[in-house]
């Protein structure tokens, strides 16, 4: 019975790309957005369904599965109504469209009756009420679960971020792997530090997705007085911001920052392609962050390619996609934890 993936709210593919490394067959991927199937299907070779979660079925899904299948359901719903600052933790927040995916999830649970699953998110969501009753449907439908917060340089991700995660099944008892690296040995130059250099507003003649956003006057005096791991307290008052002379202001030091090569770079959002909205300056050169160094930082291959010759590329689009994605070292973590599991209960992988 060869094990078979679908991966919901798959994205770009980081999670599928990742699941793929640890030597799983992803058979499909299901998304909402348009603009990444072209970066999905190319680097991954899965197809990919343009459907709204809420409107697919469970018998949609297991006709993709072969007959004989282990069917494993993998879906990281999107993150955004649990790490914005309007969410009350504990309550539902009715006004959020994106508040029940994770239950829409849990509906195809139900209906497609699979043997694994697993899902990922901010830590926050293990305080709401959407997450008791997602747990509850994996508790009446016989999954033995295991979750934890893991902290994402523990696994090789050079990035200050911190994630749940969840794995099920219904074989029995299932463990996440525990850390495979020493966090003090992720460092950010190990991943991006031998880039060509490119200026603001530039981009990599050999490669298009190296490119950074351009800058203004007053920003590029601004990182040119910025130091590595520094603030823009570094900067001279004239610089400043009018909302950083202000005390309430004064907290605000993550903006405006440049990383540090030898140290762990910080979360990468779908803003990190900004100077300004957190600690994404080069920790050399007088730029932020080009969209290939946010893909390298999510542990991206260095061949995945996001742009769609069909289609403009708009920097804004690819750093939200990026930005968005489950890493893809997470991903592999999570398909190496799966890939444990089955072969302890005699379960082909399925090949890719």
């Amino acid at each position: 019975m060869p094990a078979q993936i679908v991966d919901l709210f798959c994205g770009v593919g980081g999670l599928t790309r990742g699941l793929l490394d640890a030597g799983l067959n992803v058979i499909a991927g299901f998304d909402i957005d348009p603009t990444c199937q072209y970066t999905y299907e190319h680097n991954n070779e899965v197809d990919y369904h343009l459907q709204n979660i809420r409107d697919v079925n469970g018998e949609t899904i297991v006709d993709l599965y072969a007959a004989d299948a282990t069917r494993i359901l993998v879906g990281c719903a999107p993150c955004q109504p649990f790490s914005q600052m309007r969410f009350k933790l504990g309550n539902r927040n009715h006004n959020d469209e994106k508040y029940d995916l994770l239950l829409q999830y849990g509906r195809l649970i139900e209906e497609v009756h699979p043997t694994i699953v697993s899902m990922e998110n901010v830590p926050q969501i293990q305080e709401t009420n959407v997450f008791r009753e997602f747990l509850e449907i994996l508790n009446r439908n016989g999954f033995h679960s295991d979750y934890r917060v893991i902290y994402c340089p523990d696994y090789g991700i050079p990035q200050t971020r911190r994630r749940f995660v969840l794995v099920g099944s219904i074989l029995g008892d299932i463990n996440i792997i525990e850390p495979t690296h020493d966090r003090n040995n992720i460092h950010v130059e190990d991943f991006i530090g031998d880039l060509p250099p490119i200026a603001a507003g530039e981009a990599d003649p050999n490669d298009p997705l190296h490119r950074a956003a351009g800058l203004s006057e007053i920003n590029l005096e601004r990182i040119q007085h910025s130091v590595p791991g520094g603030t823009w307290r570094d900067w001279p008052e004239r610089l400043r911001c009018e909302c950083h002379k202000r005390e309430t202001g004064q907290t605000y030091s993550s903006v405006y920052g440049r990383m540090t090569w030898q140290q762990i770079g910080p979360t990468i959002t779908t803003q990190f392609h900004n100077y300004g909205t957190g600690r994404y300056g080069h920790p050399e050169q007088d730029r932020a962050l080009s969209l290939r160094e946010g893909a390298l930082l999510q542990t991206f291959p260095d061949w995945y390619d996001f742009i769609d010759p069909d289609h403009p590329a708009v920097m804004s689009d690819i750093a939200r996609h990026i930005g968005n994605a489950v890493p893809v070292r997470l991903g592999e973590i999570i398909g190496i934890s799966i890939v444990n599991h089955l072969l302890e209960h005699g379960i082909e992988l399925g090949g890719n």
